[in-house]
């Protein structure tokens, strides 16, 4: 016998009035925490989400019954929305479509995608100015299965130090899973193959400093099981991952949280959870809030670019092949 739906609730979000249908829905079964639960935590960190997301391009991973079930990777905003839900057009070259994303410009935006079942918020790193030239440049710190965490804040060190000697400023985060992501915010000058080139230069630099740590090899099933890969796939077209104060799909409910650089040696990812991070949110503020304060150029990261491919350095084929 099918279990009844809870009643449908009303919740005011800064001048907006969202629906909340089924909100005693159990989408993380780890703790029990509900539709309803997750729509809350979302207004706890308001301020963080929306900056996170604000004017990008994103895709809503939606679990319709929980992060149990099947997973949707829903591109274009599901029909049904309000008037006041905003969107912006994004090109496909390769299949020659188009589709009409989630763009964020407020809180009530995240809470209606949540309404629509959406946990996880992968937004763009361009802005709908210009879908086309990247703003923010992502690190991705991506262990391989047998390469444990404290080889994971050995290479963010090195990150940090290389990110300082180009004179950029880094924003850490957790993923959310078993990595660290850093976010730098860039002019949008290029489009996303430079920005993917100049992120293969630092990612090659981080190497030649820790080279027992960390690969760039291309091929999966060719990388050191053991090693951190630093994943400069992650600046390509349409290549997207969970923002800062993103939930995951997974029965913890673990959240991509910002982190102070001073973290990264005691840090435990598993810690931050939607039952966790509404308490150090309200503690510590959004620690991303000086994010789009100073945007850099990757110049430099372009002219290392250009030297590895005089020294021989080949440029691996786009992702999608």
């Amino acid at each position: 016998m099918a279990k009844e739906k809870s009643p449908a609730i009303e919740l005011e979000v800064g001048e907006r009035t969202v629906r909340v249908s089924n909100p005693d829905r159990v989408y993380f079964p780890a703790r029990g925490e509900t539709k309803l639960d997750l729509v809350k935590y979302y207004l706890s960190v308001g301020d963080g989400i929306v900056r996170a997301l604000r004017e990008r391009p994103c895709m809503m991973h939606r679990f319709p019954s929980g992060v149990s079930g099947d997973k949707v990777h829903q591109k274009r905003l599901p029909n049904g929305a309000p008037p006041w839900m905003e969107t912006v057009q994004v090109k496909f070259p390769r299949y020659n479509r188009t589709a009409d994303e989630l763009c964020v410009t407020e809180l009530a935006h995240v809470a209606w995608a949540v309404q629509m079942s959406t946990v996880e918020f992968h937004p763009w790193n361009s802005r709908r100015a210009d879908t086309e030239k990247p703003d923010e440049w992502r690190i991705d710190l991506d262990p391989m299965p047998d390469c444990p965490f404290d080889r994971v804040r050995t290479v963010a060190h090195v990150v940090r130090e290389v990110l300082d000697e180009l004179g950029m400023t880094g924003y850490p985060k957790t993923s959310g899973g078993s990595g660290i992501h850093v976010y730098v915010r860039i002019e949008p000058e290029y489009g996303f193959s430079d920005v993917r080139r100049a992120a293969l230069a630092f990612a090659r630099e981080v190497e030649r400093r820790v080279p027992d740590d960390v690969t760039t090899t291309w091929w999966r099933k060719d990388r050191d099981p053991a090693k951190l890969f630093v994943d400069y796939n992650q600046n390509a077209r349409d290549h997207t991952i969970a923002s800062a104060y993103s939930v995951r799909g997974n029965p913890e409910g673990t959240v991509s949280t910002p982190i102070t650089w001073d973290e990264i040696d005691t840090v435990d990812p598993k810690a931050f959870t939607i039952e966790t991070v509404p308490s150090r949110f309200a503690e510590l503020g959004d620690l991303h809030a000086a994010i789009d304060d100073k945007a850099h150029r990757l110049a430099p990261l372009l002219e290392w670019a250009d030297r590895d491919e005089r020294e021989g350095a080949e440029e691996p084929p786009p992702p999608e092949d």
